[in-house]
């Protein structure tokens, strides 16, 4: 059996970035054989990635964006925690996966995760072998990737990204990237669903305006006016429906008595050219993502109650 030193141990770490105690039992198995080890880590590592993947819920992490060239890419990768999403060999990880975005352009997360990381490995490889250093659970949630001029905004340490689009023959002039900015920031403090009315499926205001109807009928106030009243009373709350849900009809952030679509007719005629805000991505961390609630009066009955 061959002898293994701490040097080799090391040597080892420093290739995989496991822990040192893998390391050396990686070595023993392998019986001292540095690619075998290395193999056999791998292997370890998908049993470990897949057993905390059917289990864990990972509803933190981190939304980055990155811009090269003419294409910006946004991703959503989660962790369980926190303090995962700040390690920077994570945050590392996240980066290199934006530039495979932009450089082999797949169009799902399935298909992103059968791309080459590296000559060695694939992304799916490559995120097993991350849990199992990490030693969190780990998903790449959703990515984005687009086309053409785009204004981006990244929220605290990553935890809101919005992309932008424009359709604009002013992109060159100064005065545009900061309307572009503002046009982001807005779109990062206000989350709407919809860019203009016309986007707005019709179900969706059907069933707003019988939910509205609702609401006038259970309204002693209303409740007995004419129905010709109540179906102009819907219209003008529909209205506000809008005001609340797309992008263009909301108020503007930095002036209460202009909206979004005026700010930005109004930034087209001083820079003396046509401005269009062509779509827009927003990312939170986790949103939607139910988490997981421990309950520690549960736990500790448990513990107790098997003593």
């Amino acid at each position: 059996m061959a002898a293994i030193t701490a040097k080799d141990v090391a040597a080892l770490r420093a290739k995989t970035g496991i822990g040192m105690m893998e390391c050396k039992k990686a070595l023993v198995e392998a019986d001292g054989d540095m690619d075998a080890a290395v193999k056999i880590l791998r292997e370890k590592g998908e049993l470990k990635a897949e057993s905390k993947m059917a289990t864990r819920i990972a509803a933190d992490g981190l939304v980055e964006i990155l811009k090269e060239g003419d294409l910006t890419a946004m991703i959503e990768v989660n962790s369980e925690t926190d303090f995962v999403a700040k390690n920077e060999t994570f945050k590392a990880f996240v980066t290199d996966l934006l530039k495979i975005i932009i450089a082999q352009k797949p169009a799902t997360v399935e298909a992103l995760m059968t791309c080459k990381y590296d000559d060695e490995m694939t992304v799916d490889a490559k995120l097993k072998e991350m849990i199992f250093k990490i030693g969190e659970k780990l998903t790449v949630r959703r990515f984005v990737l687009v086309e053409g001029i785009t204004s981006t905004y990244i929220h605290g340490n990553g935890s809101i990204g919005v992309v932008a689009k424009f359709k604009t023959d002013v992109a060159d002039k100064p005065e545009f990237a900061a309307f572009a900015k503002n046009i982001a920031l807005q779109i990062g403090a206000y989350p709407t669903p919809y860019l203009c009315r016309e986007q707005v499926p019709a179900d969706v205001i059907e069933e707003e305006k019988k939910i509205l109807l609702a609401q006038i009928a259970n309204d002693p106030a209303n409740a007995k006016k004419p129905d010709a009243i109540k179906a102009k009373m819907v219209e003008g709350r529909v209205s506000k429906f809008y005001d609340n849900n797309c992008l263009l009809d909301m108020g503007y952030v930095k002036d209460e008595d202009m909206k979004v679509g005026q700010y930005v007719k109004a930034t087209a005629k001083e820079l003396g050219g046509e401005i269009e805000i062509a779509e827009f991505y927003r990312y939170e961390k986790g949103e939607g993502i139910q988490k997981r609630e421990d309950n520690f009066a549960e736990e500790i009955a448990k513990l107790t109650a098997n003593k």
